[in-house]
């Protein structure tokens, strides 16, 4: 357990308090003016109340969406429904800045859904415009956000015995008692871990807030990103950051105490053993209406596609081309290639950094008796801070001899392995709780080593979890876009980067540019994942 509570307290925690030192102390003294002045401002003020609130309101309507969607993947059998389940993933893998160029080209003033309108009936102008609302947030927040309660909230759901419905409905109870007075209790704690993941990520918004939102609508993440690197005001962003990971911290804690509320011993019974078909005309539309909500749920994803191939002449890959090409000869230009291969390279080194420190701390967590809901939190913390500035912190950090990597992609690779080995934990040990108790019992008694067990027993049946740990790590790493934004150097830009940067620029090409580098950024992400479900177990897992 050393090495990942080293790596946590070198590449997060020293970064966090030489920016506390920096920005808010003065020769050593604490100084609490910037603290005073967050209160005394309105405007502060109201970010943070914003802050909380849109979290708030988008965790209720991620839970009205996402949990009907839970119980039909966790109940029903229907054809394609693991191709779905791979498609329910997709939201939550894909880049906040992909996310939010998929509901501006949906519901943007130029987006596919004006375009149909003013089509089918002849309009001359946009009637529908979203962007910089209200509507557009929570909507992008829903979208990133509800594969997390189908996830959480789905396995679970099907580990509950089917023979607790038939014995209530034997005694008559209808389906609605049977969820409110059965159902309900045992899911609770799977069901408050996902609202809790749903708000700390909503919290923690950056990119959606930054490109949908507006000055406006500035939550915190965007007012410490602001503040850092366009106003430079330090300590102002460090008490804002201190105020995020003390909320944050506080709502991860409570979810790894959930946790242990959650896992179901593995049995390896098989997983369909829980699940039919629907019988009734009731069902049978309840679960088609479910489906029919999680594609549109994937709309915003299509009208990007759509309007990366659509131009005013019609369809063309002109938007693809035009990445290969660098008209006016500049000498900061680079292709596409080697902006892709940046992404991929600095992907896989995040795989193998996120993966040992993720899978040793998994192990320990789970070798435990009772779960440490305060270390298993603190590990987690990385989830909750602010992008932005843990990025500043590692250009602060580690800028001087023997330390200064501030020209070096390893800034970059371990600012993404720090926000990436969470979802290696969160992947793995799930799994290893899950382990019948009785193997390594059994393992004891023929005298198997500790080392052993781990080997003999653990890692074999981790195996999968593993995979699916590193490519989640893979997909955080390719799309990571806050950090990434202080820490890339032009040498070193990614794809998330890239796309920023073409919709920085004024011009219809620029905006084509950056719409065929999301499609493109959103095809490797998503072939990685629509082979996860044939390597996860099912029903074990919060991912």
């Amino acid at each position: 357990m050393f090495i990942p509570l080293g790596f946590l307290s070198i590449f997060f925690i020293f970064p966090l308090i030489n920016i506390i030192l920096r920005g808010l102390g003065d020769n050593g003294l604490l100084d609490l003016l910037p603290f005073k002045q967050i209160i005394s401002e309105t405007y502060y003020l109201e970010r943070i109340w914003f802050t909380f609130w849109q979290a708030s309101i988008s965790t209720i309507l991620t839970l009205i969406i996402g949990l009907p969607v839970a119980f039909v993947f966790a109940r029903y059998e229907f054809p394609c429904k693991e191709l779905l389940k791979s498609l329910t993933t997709l939201p939550f893998v894909m880049p906040t800045i992909v996310v939010a160029i998929g509901f501006g080209a949906l519901l943007g003033p130029n987006g596919l859904l004006n375009q149909v309108m003013m089509t089918v009936f002849d309009l001359k102008q946009s009637i529908i415009n979203f962007q910089n609302t209200l509507v557009i947030i929570f909507a992008a927040h829903v979208f990133y956000n509800y594969s997390i309660v189908v996830r959480i909230v789905s396995n679970n759901w099907s580990n509950l015995d089917p023979n607790l419905e038939g014995s209530a409905k034997m005694l008559g109870a209808g389906r609605l008692r049977v969820f409110w007075y059965i159902e309900l209790p045992l899911l609770l704690p799977s069901i408050i871990s996902a609202a809790l993941l749903s708000f700390i990520f909503a919290f923690s918004s950056f990119g959606v807030i930054l490109i949908l939102g507006g000055p406006q609508f500035a939550t915190l993440e965007v007012t410490i990103y602001e503040l850092t690197t366009k106003l430079f005001r330090l300590p102002l962003a460090a008490a804002l950051c201190l105020i995020q990971i003390s909320v944050s911290y506080l709502f991860l804690f409570l979810y790894a105490r959930l946790q242990d509320k959650t896992h179901t011993i593995l049995n390896f019974k098989p997983y369909h053993s829980t699940l039919r078909y629907p019988v009734t005309k009731l069902e049978k539309v309840f679960v088609i209406l479910t489906l029919i909500m999680v594609l549109l749920i994937l709309s915003p994803l299509v009208a990007l596609v759509g309007k990366s191939v659509y131009v005013r002449e019609g369809f063309s890959i002109v938007n693809f081309v035009n990445l290969f090409t660098n008209p006016n000869d500049s000498y900061f230009y680079l292709s596409p290639m080697v902006i892709i291969w940046n992404s991929i390279r600095f992907g896989v080194i995040t795989i193998v950094i996120s993966l040992i420190i993720g899978t040793m701390s998994a192990i320990f967590l789970g070798g435990k008796g009772k779960r440490t809901g305060l270390l298993d939190s603190l590990l987690m913390l990385p989830l909750g801070a602010s992008a932005v500035v843990l990025g500043y912190g590692f250009l602060i950090s580690f800028n001087r001899s023997p330390i200064d990597l501030r020209a070096s992609w390893v800034l970059l690779v371990i600012a993404h392995s720090l926000i990436a080995y969470p979802f290696v934990i969160r992947s793995i040990l799930p799994v290893l709780q899950s382990i019948n108790p009785g193997l390594r019992e059994a393992a004891s008694v023929l005298g198997a080593s500790e080392f052993m067990k781990i080997v003999k027993i653990d890692l074999p049946i981790i195996s999968r979890a593993m995979l699916v740990g590193a490519t989640f790590a893979f997909a955080v790493s390719i799309g990571e876009f806050g950090a990434s934004m202080l820490l890339t150097r032009p040498e070193m830009t990614t794809m998330p980067i890239s796309i920023y940067q073409s919709l920085s620029q004024p011009g219809d090409e620029n905006i084509g540019k950056a719409m065929a580098m999301a499609v493109l950024l959103m095809m490797v992400i998503g072939t990685s994942f629509v082979a996860i479900e044939k390597i996860r177990y099912k029903g074990i897992g919060s991912f």
